[in-house]
């Protein structure tokens, strides 16, 4: 009888702390669901992706405020001993005497280790490197250039007098064989004391959202021909042209041109009808942006040496990513920056990209196709 009364008893413990597991482990659960309730666990913020991650230029650092060097580019060579004008962000092509023309190539945040041939400077390429306050590198100067260096107080390299960043390739004949780098033309520039800053650098009124010219904002409500249902398109721009190729007349015997690269989505790049290569790589020059800018230009002397209606206003085109709009150009002043229009006055937003302001005299029409 004890014996049956002990394991009963022994059977009733083993129960009871079963039981008592079991309500342990119910309150222990419930408590961590009321506290997950109670105290949610902190977010975790989602890694930045492409789409999160604010876009930065490519073509120039905006964080950086290095002064722009610009640089007086020899065009009287051929289509194949340029070095330098694929890695400048901007590049100005004006007239000068004789029909001929003549670059200005402005470089920032990069090293380029070859830049020529360099020339003599004209007057008034100084009102564009000016506009972007940029270190004004040139070998030789006409009179008009030289008084208004002097006169405007330009910061500028002059091979004649500062030959230590300027070299000759001595298997070029002279005059066109004069060679620099932005590492030489930055030292000596500080050898000069010359602000290697700026904060008024930016000229163009660039965008990192790709500008596609054929896009308006505006759109239309019409029947689909095929569904017969309505749908909205975009609206049509009647000052809108297709730019699959463009011709800029310079004179009689000197043309520009450029062809639509649909694939890279930039323009080849040619003179007087012949591609105009790199002297380094030996690749077709390629611009992602091409301002026509029209300026009115006549003769000052004897030598044939011009003179541009720089400040002012006037017409010209926006061409990208295969499409031209005309635009309106204004500058106030020598030193004032150039603003670019649409025809309903709005500032042209510029594809992040390298530029060339064809400034083309006023007397020829460019053909866009």
């Amino acid at each position: 009888m004890e014996v049956t009364k002990k394991k009963i008893t022994k059977k009733r413990i083993i129960i009871g702390l079963l039981c008592l597991i079991l309500i342990l482990s119910t309150i222990g659960y419930l408590y961590i669901i009321y506290i997950a309730k109670e105290e949610p666990k902190p977010s975790k913020k989602k890694p930045a992706t492409p789409e999160t991650e604010e876009k930065k230029l490519t073509i120039v650092n905006e964080d950086s405020n290095e002064r722009p060097i610009a640089v007086m580019i020899d065009n009287n060579i051929g289509n194949g001993r340029h070095a330098g004008l694929q890695d400048s962000y901007i590049n100005y092509e004006i007239i000068v005497e004789g029909g001929l023309t003549r670059i200005m190539a402005l470089f920032k945040d990069k090293d380029v280790s070859l830049i020529g041939p360099v020339r003599s400077s004209r007057h008034y390429f100084l009102d564009y490197a000016l506009e972007s306050d940029a270190i004004y590198a040139h070998y030789g100067w006409s009179t008009y250039a030289q008084n208004d260096i002097r006169a405007l107080g330009v910061n500028n390299i002059n091979g004649l007098y500062d030959e230590a960043p300027f070299w000759r390739d001595t298997s070029i004949a002279a005059p066109h064989n004069v060679f620099t780098s932005t590492d030489n033309l930055y030292n000596y520039a500080n050898s000069k004391t010359y602000s290697p800053t700026t904060s008024n650098w930016k000229l163009l009124n660039y965008t990192t959202e790709e500008v596609n010219l054929n896009t308006p904002d505006s759109t239309i409500t019409q029947i689909n021909p095929e569904t017969g249902e309505e749908e909205t398109v975009p609206a049509p721009k009647e000052e809108l042209l297709s730019a699959n190729s463009i011709i800029i007349p310079y004179s009689y015997y000197q043309t520009r041109s450029y062809t639509y690269d649909n694939e890279r989505k930039v323009y080849l790049r040619y003179m007087n009808d012949s591609p105009h290569m790199d002297k380094t790589t030996g690749q077709q020059l390629y611009y992602k942006n091409i301002i026509i800018q029209r300026v009115r230009n006549y003769q000052l002397d004897n030598e044939g040496r011009q003179d541009l209606d720089t400040v002012g206003t006037g017409d010209g085109y926006y061409i990208t990513n295969g499409y031209a709009l005309p635009i309106n150009w204004t500058k106030s002043g020598r030193s004032a920056k150039t603003i670019y229009t649409y025809t309903d006055g709005s500032e042209v937003e510029i594809n992040d990209g390298n530029t060339f302001i064809q400034i083309m005299p006023t007397t020829y029409t460019p053909t866009i196709n």
